[in-house]
């Protein structure tokens, strides 16, 4: 394992219709939030600065935890980039701006000899997006769990983006001590849920293949009762989707099934139903998958 000081756990989500975000951990809290990147090995055209921050969980201190926003990037195109102005280059390549996408869905991933199976099938597949609702690291408290994860994960989160929501397991609420939910899920996998309109970083919406289709990621670990914001902007998301008839919508993930207190039915699938890979590819005329 690489030490802190190397930039681990360095992994991409989208951001809008064109830009990424970079995510990755330094012990040196001090070490820059800029990302350097260009279309050719080790000819950085562009720079931009994000942001860091820290957390503590009784006796742990996380490193520095560094976001940086990229872009305009083009659609299906390869970048190379740096992260902190040193260390080793990563490759990501963009998702398509157009249908077919190509997407891999995983849950309960978690640290075990069947993580290494199921990342060996998604490193042998030729995937746009990864989906991943809940259950990343199965930290539950251990905090350098988190940081084991992510250079677990690197070498494919580096590379495609990652979409994930939280499960049960990213709780690690200890509320006699104070330490409130979430707090190292929020801090270290931030996703675009502030660009989608949504009060929290627990759930959001993004476009994919240039607006051809629109991905709901919920949390099944926060409220979602009768005038609930995350119910509020559920029925945003179906109501816009509706509104547009030549952009589908390609679903909604989270990782236990939800119900509605008016119901008590369950009204999405769940990434604890997911006992393998999946990859799927989505068109305009219709879904086909593979189940690995």
């Amino acid at each position: 394992d690489l030490p802190l000081r190397h930039r681990s756990s360095v992994h991409i989500s989208t951001v809008g219709s064109n830009n990424m975000r970079i995510s990755w951990v330094t012990d040196d809290r001090k070490a820059p939030s800029v990302v350097e990147y260009g279309k050719s090995r080790g000819n950085y055209t562009v720079s931009t600065t994000g942001d860091h921050a820290t957390y503590r969980y009784f006796f742990y201190k996380s490193g520095a935890i560094h976001h940086v926003t990229i872009g305009p990037l083009a659609p299906s195109t390869t970048y190379h980039y740096r992260c902190g102005k040193a260390g080793d280059e990563f490759t990501l390549k963009t998702p398509p701006a157009s249908l077919p996408i190509e997407l891999v869905v995983i849950g309960d991933l978690g640290q075990t000899g069947w993580t290494a199976s199921t990342l060996s099938h998604i490193g042998g597949a030729d995937y746009d997006m990864l989906l991943l609702p809940g259950d990343l690291s199965y930290a539950d408290t251990q905090q350098p769990l988190w940081d084991s994860f992510g250079r677990l994960v690197q070498p494919l989160a580096s590379a495609r983006p990652w979409m994930v929501t939280e499960g049960n397991h990213e709780v690690e609420a200890l509320p006699v001590v104070g330490f409130a939910p979430f707090v190292a899920y929020n801090a270290r996998w931030r996703m675009p849920h502030e660009e989608s309109g949504s009060a929290s970083n627990l759930y959001y919406s993004f476009d994919m293949a240039g607006g051809a289709a629109h991905v709901v990621m919920l949390g099944s670990y926060t409220e979602f009762e009768q005038g609930s914001e995350q119910l509020t902007f559920l029925a945003g998301r179906w109501t816009r989707r509706g509104s547009t008839t030549t952009r589908p919508t390609a679903g909604a993930r989270c990782s236990s099934p939800l119900a509605t207190a008016a119901t008590g039915k369950g009204l999405l699938s769940s990434s604890s139903r997911i006992t393998s890979q999946r990859t799927c590819r989505c068109s305009g005329r219709r879904a086909s998958g593979t189940v690995g």
